[in-house]
């Protein structure tokens, strides 16, 4: 008997890249499983986007090593929430390349696994500059004064209103991150805008959320326990 496949195109995809093994937490387990209040952090971060919108096409990348504990931590947990996890490649960006093929949105964001308090408010704007604009990056001003380093191992202050630190989901309309992909892995691309921003595209901002840190270290993980002590109260 022949079958039969039928492929619906969404608007919408989300990459969520989970590849780090954790060296800065100093643990064995990488980061994006440890428990934040007795539930894997990873768990949060796909719980973002599901309760943003639940017909976003949700795409998993993971070490090839540990796609089984992954299975093992959704079955213990009962997790149902659908997605489609993808080996990871070297790098972040061979992650993201590999996902990209197994993605059908029209709209695709990239999303660090190990931020888990994205708000829907930040990514409703980063979807929408990216359907409206081409892209979508979310930012938040620089609190703290700054300084660069300058040839001669001098340093000079700058002025902090012209910086912006960013944050993930980084949305684009699908065109413009495949195109981007297409162009040769270097050491200096540090995120997707960067890398679409080398195909002379420029790229929109949008408000972040101060919650949507990145956890990479204790400190990191211990502030992410008082958010959610924070939203529980």
């Amino acid at each position: 008997m022949t079958a039969f496949f039928i492929f619906i195109k969404v608007e919408k995809s989300i990459i969520i890249t989970a590849g780090g093994i954790g060296k800065r937490m100093g643990g064995s387990l990488p980061k994006q499983f440890l428990p934040i209040n007795n539930k894997p952090l990873l768990f949060y971060t796909i719980e973002c986007f599901y309760e943003y919108d639940q017909q976003i096409e949700i795409l998993l990348t993971l070490p090839e090593d540990w796609r089984l504990y992954w299975q093992e931590l959704c079955t213990e947990y009962q997790f149902t929430i659908p997605h489609q996890v993808i080996s990871g490649g070297k790098e972040r960006y061979h992650s993201i390349q590999l996902a990209l093929k197994h993605s059908t949105g029209k709209y695709v964001g990239v999303h660090d696994g190990v931020r888990p308090f994205v708000s829907k408010q930040t990514i409703e704007r980063c979807f929408e500059s990216a359907i409206n604009h081409g892209s979508g990056v979310p930012v938040l001003p620089v609190k703290e004064s700054l300084r660069k380093i300058t040839d001669d191992k001098l340093s000079v202050s700058v002025e902090r209103s012209q910086f912006r630190s960013v944050q993930t989901p980084q949305v684009f309309e699908r065109s413009i991150l495949v195109n981007a992909y297409e162009r040769p892995f270097h050491d200096a691309i540090t995120d997707d805008a960067s890398l679409v921003e080398e195909n002379g595209i420029t790229i929109s901002l949008v408000e972040g959320n101060e919650e949507n840190i990145k956890i990479t270290t204790p400190l990191d993980l211990a502030f992410g326990e008082w958010i959610l002590s924070q939203k529980e109260i």
